[in-house]
């Protein structure tokens, strides 16, 4: 249903990779208007697994794997968290013979597949003109490559670690600061009523965007963050001190989940790989708080200091989104829309220095958006840099200028 106006084609749109609040309003952004202008949508469920998994025959029952978008649908969930398309970790490309869908598979007979002809097909089969996938920069290097093999593409970024390449800004990124703000001050008042160490760990497996930040508002006295590997003594000594100067006896470290020790590596759940290539981090708080307590006895005359060890995890991504993440998305759907009505693809809308825009989509595969340390993270003392603020952008450190 398109209000009266003349078709004009169909868009498809999907949400891939972890979820993250905005999600929903970045969907309703795109249909509202798109149905307004005269396209229909179709939503494709679990991200780019429903694109492989459709079954390209007409009384096939592919609800999972696809559903027609109108605007009582998206006004429903358009202010919830979450998104109600599903998501997964897919990527077409690089299809293990163990995911290959059922009905493909005397077809796909190798240990990894590429798939995309299926994918194109199946595009072409549900009459879509132009793909809107929203993701990080995971699902979008597969927009990257579908819009290689001509597709028009025009992509969404979110991830709440906000390391997408070319834009200032990721959907999910605001709400994920605010949470983890709030859900610190909650702890800190066991850590103060104990008297002990907080150790936070949170998202981040290259990017210490997630931990900048809240410390930087001062959420935490400290954070490590994957792009510097730390020194535990050090660590341990800054942490007793600033202890020992809060009336209340407790101090804070924002723990980025791919911090790394000096002289070590990343710490995995498992061994166990996702569709690209990424294991399953966490644990560097567990390991963080061990040497905090066997340490800090050095520090305080002889006594250690107790530990409170809390992974905030998904508490960060789930719910409702903050205002940020109710307005950027609205102002991102719309943006590609426009690209669509004046017939351009092969771009990625993004913020720029507090200015919405839209750059290459091959950006997202060009280069990695990580904190520049030398201008932002004191490497001595474990913390961001407060000064030169002028002309920053809104989140301070998030720009690749």
């Amino acid at each position: 249903m398109t209000n009266g106006k003349s078709y004009k084609g169909t868009i498809g749109i999907l949400t891939g990779g972890g979820d993250v609040p905005g999600l929903n309003p970045a969907i309703r952004g795109v249909t509202i208007r798109a149905l307004r202008e005269g396209y229909q949508v179709i939503g494709i469920r679990r991200g780019w697994k429903g694109a492989i998994e459709i079954v390209r025959e007409k009384d096939y029952d592919n609800h999972e794997n696809f559903q027609v978008l109108t605007e009582d649908v998206v006004n429903r969930a358009g202010r919830t968290g979450g998104t109600f398309l599903h998501s997964s970790r897919t990527r077409p490309s690089h299809v293990k013979a163990d995911d290959v869908p059922l009905h493909l598979r005397d077809k796909y007979t190798d240990k990894v597949n590429d798939l995309t002809p299926e994918v194109l097909a199946n595009l072409e089969w549900l009459g879509i003109d132009y793909m809107i996938p929203i993701g990080g920069d995971d699902t979008l290097s597969y927009g990257v490559h579908l819009a290689k093999q001509g597709f028009k593409v025009v992509a969404i970024p979110k991830t709440m670690d906000n390391d997408v390449p070319g834009t200032d800004y990721c959907i999910g990124f605001s709400t994920c600061v605010s949470r983890t703000i709030a859900l610190t001050n909650n702890l800190r008042t066991s850590a103060g009523s104990h008297e002990r160490f907080l150790v936070l760990e949170v998202f981040g497996r290259y990017a210490g965007f997630t931990a900048m930040l809240p410390t930087m508002a001062g959420a935490a006295n400290r954070c490590v963050i994957p792009e510097h590997r730390f020194d535990i003594e050090k660590l341990t000594e800054l942490l007793v001190a600033d202890r020992n100067r809060n009336p209340s006896k407790y101090s804070i470290v924002m723990v980025s989940e791919g911090a790394m020790f000096s002289g070590g590596e990343m710490v995995f759940q498992s061994q166990t790989t996702d569709a690209y290539g990424h294991k399953k981090l966490g644990g560097i708080g567990d390991l963080i708080s061990q040497e905090l307590q066997a340490r800090s006895s050095t520090y305080n005359n002889g006594k250690p200091i107790n530990v409170i060890n809390q992974r905030l995890g998904y508490l960060v991504r789930g719910g409702d989104p903050d205002a940020i993440d109710s307005i950027v998305p609205m102002a991102y759907g719309n943006l590609a829309l426009d690209l669509i009505l004046n017939g351009l693809h092969g771009r990625l809308v993004v913020l720029k220095n507090g200015r919405y825009d839209d750059v290459p989509i091959e950006v997202v595969t060009s280069s990695k958006k990580v904190v520049n340390v030398e201008n932002f993270y004191d490497t001595e003392r474990y913390r961001p840099h407060y000064r030169k603020f002028a002309m920053k952008p809104l989140f301070i450190m998030t720009s690749e200028l």
